[in-house]
């Protein structure tokens, strides 16, 4: 009975699509590698660069800046063409930013990693607007929600893999210095331990580089189904007006930049929230780095494995009222993190992650019920929203190089922006469970 409820939501019309989706499903786990092993980097390129935590998040406004760039340019590529060319390109794209991680070590500056972070994510703005709706394509709407949530449960399987290779293979290996011994080297002891470290830092992202040529070489191969509208005219803003007069959808643009605004603030500012708390405790800079991105990594396991528990209670539940009942209970443990300064806070910043797990693909899928071909559209204004990440990290970080406001480790009390990132989820989560409910 289960087999068979498995492969009803990957089949329609009798064809199954089991070979592509494996494939597609293959995506979602390499853009999770590199979100994940990037947001570590903002703590990383502080140090290599003896920046402040504000000029280190810039890593995160040129990494989701990409997202918010390319999301309509790509959503007119699929159109004009194909899924399957847009998650080509998306491919290609990734592969190149990867590599322009070499001669970005050689300028021995920051800036031109900032540009290889941007075409890095040009190419992932490609491939999750091109993979998103590819899924839900791939059977019948009833089950879509379902589909992409079990599409996108192997996205943290990347995600973990990226923060195990940035602690093991970058965090680990770059010079115990810490920040103060840093801020003192002459500036030929600088530019010898930076270059050293950056040679370090690089290495992961040629070589994630090369798997995503042979991923690329390796869709191209084999037969993918085709697009199953056959008109590919543009037809850009009216397009654009008629999804954007849908209450649901435009509500569900909003509460995406709000919830990846959260995501990214709560897994790249664990470092720092970590650091601060293991520190106080007589630990070193980097042993309490790397022990912060180990609770991390807890997190990311307890996010994957919290996404697939979800995805079985929506055979029970309906989408809304799960993502409200999580970003309620994400709430609860935000507040948590923010007043309390000992290791519960950081448990609590734990159990964020598990409240996480359902949201971007659940948003997704309600934003996009009933879209028909506009969903190609309505995708990408989904993945304009990741802008959030590049625009509320920046602000987090701001406030956490106060080092103390009100009485408190400012640190904790930026944690006041994912608290209310998450009440706009409540409200989304509602609203759309008001509306299930009238069906």
């Amino acid at each position: 009975m289960n087999n068979t409820k498995k492969t009803s939501i990957i089949s329609k019309d009798g064809v199954s699509y089991l070979i592509p989706f494996i494939l597609i499903t293959s995506c979602f786990a390499l853009w999770g590698f590199a979100n994940d092993i990037t947001n570590p980097m903002v703590k990383a390129f502080s140090k290599i660069f003896r920046m402040s935590v504000t000029d280190g998040a810039l890593v995160q406004v040129a990494f989701y800046g990409g997202y918010f760039a390319m999301a309509f340019p790509a959503a007119m590529f699929i159109r004009k063409f194909s899924y399957k060319a847009g998650v080509l390109l998306g491919l290609g794209m990734y592969a190149f930013g990867a590599f322009l991680f070499f001669p970005a070590m050689l300028s021995g500056s920051y800036y031109p990693f900032l540009i290889a972070y941007f075409i890095l994510t040009c190419g992932l703005s490609f491939l999750e607007t091109s993979s998103n709706p590819y899924i839900l394509s791939m059977g019948t709407e009833e089950t879509a929600t379902r589909r992409l949530n079990l599409a996108q449960s192997f996205n943290p399987m990347g995600s973990l893999l990226g923060m195990y290779v940035a602690m093991n293979f970058i965090q680990n290996r770059l010079n115990p210095m810490d920040t103060m011994e840093r801020s003192q080297l002459s500036a030929a002891d600088f530019e010898a331990v930076r270059d050293s470290d950056l040679s370090v830092l690089i290495a992961p992202y040629l070589i994630i580089g090369i798997v995503i040529l042979v991923m690329l070489i390796l869709i191209r191969m084999v037969k993918m189904p085709k697009n199953a509208d056959q008109s590919h005219d543009i037809n850009f803003f009216p397009t654009l007006k008629r999804i954007f007069s849908i209450s649901y959808y435009r509500e569900g643009v909003i509460a995406q930049f709000f919830y990846v605004g959260a995501q990214i603030m709560c897994w790249t500012f664990v470092i720092q929230y970590g650091t601060r708390l293991f520190m106080s405790q007589g630990m070193g800079e980097k042993a309490a780095e790397v022990l912060s991105q180990q609770y991390n990594i807890v997190a990311m396991i307890i996010f994957c494995a919290s996404r697939f528990i979800c995805t079985f209670i929506l055979r029970y539940l309906s989408p809304g009222l799960l993502l409200k009942v999580l970003a309620i209970a994400a709430c609860g443990f935000t507040i948590g993190v923010i007043f309390i300064q000992d290791i519960g806070g950081m448990y609590c910043l734990v159990g964020v992650s598990a409240c996480m797990s359902l949201m971007f693909p659940t948003i997704y899928g309600i934003a996009l019920q009933g879209l028909g071909d506009d969903a190609k559209f309505g995708a990408a204004g989904l993945i304009m929203a990741i802008l959030g990440g590049s625009v509320l990290p920046p602000l987090q970080a701001s406030i956490i190089d106060m080092q103390t406001l009100f009485g408190m480790p400012a640190v904790n009390v930026s944690f006041v922006l994912p608290f209310i990132c998450f009440v706009v989820i409540i409200i989304y989560g509602h609203r759309s469970y008001v509306r299930e409910r009238r069906r």
